[in-house]
């Protein structure tokens, strides 16, 4: 059954007849945000200064106190710089609807290119500057106030919708039950920013009931994918001669791809079909964040390697770490590492245990492998035989959060859409690992996987890693 809340929020726009366009109601509404961003960079500014010489001075002494009024002229003239970095983050970007859960992850990665530039001036310049605090803490308060700022421009952008404030004046062009879906929806949600006008049936319905009043329209949307190629060509010659803006929502292509672009070629509209939301920007900020993450944790979890290595050697004879073929992204093979949990020949006897396997699909499972040490069972139970993945995970092969890798003869048996989920590097926990886990079956676990790919940011990424910690402490849903 089609899902109208995800249809009418995600329409995938994948085509527009007005070079440089722009919806009213995100112009009117973008019009607070770069003031309001700008007010909370200096706001943050100011916070981390007071911050800094007076609410901690009793805890570290200030070695050389910066004057108030030199500072505040700095922090005036570094917003400016950090807006334009806004700018090329994406953060002004018109013509989509703005989503704040998709803003967050811009705001970090604009935050931490302005501390850089910061820090990189400070070094290029030879100046004397003793408060590191200052860097770190501008960095994470700004993140901070900016988000904050810019979720009460959502909430403000929010209430004047509901009020009928603002809404753009739209047709929904069709007469399947995706446009009823549709038309109920916006009409039952104005805090998608929509008023929907009419809903004509066809191109003669629409020319009979509006060729007088195309005025009112800003935009007409089909979201009927049934209609005739040369009825569509109609409508979009009409929109062109009454300067309407033409949208259609995504049926196959919407199913087939998550991440759409445009771009020209000698005035030809050429429509890109994306694999996966994380792409540009935010696979660079993905990578960062495993770096630091995954080095952070072989720091700390470093006592507990040693211990974890000592007990697998005086558990049963054989090398404390295994190296395991795997697929990765884009079908690359890889060695994936493991805290060794089986037995030395525990490979050559899995062909000989493969009739007992208890799972559908392309993977193995067995609930009494016999393969499996007194302390591997343990290790599986909690999931910290997978803990030298870490290493994968710096080495570029893995990321923290991502599909789980498989070995090369059970990709081998994937089914066509199975092999989506070699789009992105596979990850060290992932969606099907705080959804139930062993007890999923396999095309459960790919759909979860899937949805994943298509839905990706960074705010996902964090929460699936917060959600793994608790289960690996209770060992819930463990294989």
């Amino acid at each position: 059954m089609l899902n109208p809340r995800a249809y009418a929020l995600g329409f995938c726009v994948i085509f527009c007849y007005t070079k440089n366009y722009m919806k009213r109601n995100d112009l009117f509404f973008a019009t607070f945000l770069v003031p309001t961003d700008y007010i909370m960079l200096i706001l943050s500014g100011v916070f981390v200064y007071f911050l800094r010489f007076t609410a901690l001075t009793s805890l570290r002494p200030v070695i050389y106190e910066i004057p108030f009024k030199e500072y505040f002229v700095s922090v005036l003239l570094i917003a400016l710089l950090w807006l334009g970095i806004f700018a090329l983050s994406g953060l002004y970007n018109l013509g989509l609807k703005r989503r704040f859960s998709k803003e967050v992850p811009k705001i970090f990665l604009a935050c931490s290119m302005g501390i850089m530039f910061i820090v990189a001036f400070i070094f290029f310049k030879g100046e004397y500057f003793s408060s590191r605090f200052i860097i770190l803490a501008a960095w994470l308060v700004s993140i901070v106030f900016v988000s904050l700022g810019r979720a009460l421009v959502h909430i403000f952008e929010l209430w004047a919708y509901k009020k009928g404030k603002n809404l753009e004046p739209i047709l929904i062009l069709g007469k399947d039950k995706t446009t009823e879906q549709i038309i109920n929806y916006l009409r039952n949600n104005p805090g998608v920013g929509y008023q929907v006008l009419g809903n004509p049936k066809s191109f003669s319905d629409l020319q009979e009931k509006w060729l007088g009043r195309t005025a009112e329209i800003y935009q007409i949307i089909q979201t009927d994918s049934f209609l005739k190629r040369s009825e569509v060509l109609k409508i979009i010659e009409f929109c062109q001669e009454h300067q309407i803006i033409f949208r259609y929502a995504a049926d196959i292509f919407g199913s087939l791809a998550s991440n759409v672009q445009m771009e020209e070629i000698n005035g030809v509209p050429i429509i890109t079909l994306g694999q996966t939301a994380l792409c540009g920007w935010g696979r660079i900020v993905k990578r960062f964040i495993d770096l630091i993450g995954a080095f952070l944790a072989l720091i700390f979890l470093s006592p507990l390697f040693l211990i974890l290595a000592i007990i697998i050697k005086i558990d049963s004879r054989g090398p404390v770490f295994v190296s395991l073929k795997r697929v990765g992204q884009k079908n690359c093979p890889f060695q994936l590492y493991k805290f060794r949990s089986m037995i030395p020949n525990a490979q050559k006897l899995k062909k000989e245990l493969l009739k007992h396997n208890e799972r559908e699909g392309p993977l193995f499972k067995m609930k009494n492998d016999p393969r499996i040490t007194r302390f591997g069972r343990f290790l599986r139970k909690t999931s910290l035989d997978e803990l030298p993945q870490l290493f994968n995970i710096v080495r570029g092969e893995m990321s923290l959060v991502g599909p789980r890798p498989h070995e090369p003869q059970e990709v081998a048996n994937y089914a066509r859409h199975h092999k989506r989920l070699l789009a992105i590097k596979p990850g060290l926990t992932g969606l099907p690992q705080i959804s139930g886990r062993s007890k999923l079956s396999f095309e459960e676990e790919a759909k979860l996987d899937i949805y994943y790919i298509e839905n990706w940011s960074l705010l996902f990424d964090l929460q699936i890693i917060l959600m793994t910690i608790p289960i690996i402490l209770t060992t819930k849903n463990a294989s």
